[in-house]
């Protein structure tokens, strides 16, 4: 079993930064792969970005590519989340999940891990 807890979401104005973090506990946080997923009302979970289980390789979803940045501290069993250039449509629920494929990191049945969430909102 692995327990995951988001903080840092919040309200920030459209341009403005956020950085999100997920500490997770229980089993070895190192064996796991670790998404970042967003759901706005009434939309399906999407993915947002991935990172390998030893921060080498990293995947973006190409609406945030170049202004999100997924990164790891596997001593502080953490995966974080930076949110630069917001812009309103990335308002949503931000979750971060553990999986412990490789592949179709995108799909959120990869993901036996799900932290609860964490609200940010983006004001125009």
């Amino acid at each position: 079993q692995v327990q995951l807890v988001e903080s840092g979401g919040g309200l920030v104005q459209a341009g403005g930064s956020l950085r999100l973090s997920c500490v997770a506990s229980g089993r070895a946080f190192s064996g796991y792969g670790m998404g970042w997923f967003r759901q706005a009302p009434g939309k399906e979970r999407e993915f947002v970005a991935y990172i390998l289980r030893n921060g080498d390789t990293t995947t973006y979803a190409d609406s945030v590519k170049g202004r999100f940045t997924i990164s790891r501290d596997n001593a502080k069993n953490t995966v974080y989340l930076q949110m630069n250039s917001l812009r309103p449509e990335d308002t949503a629920v931000y979750y971060c999940a553990a999986s412990v494929t490789y592949t179709a990191v995108y799909d959120v049945r990869r993901y036996a891990y799900w932290g609860q969430g964490t609200q940010v909102t983006v004001s125009s």
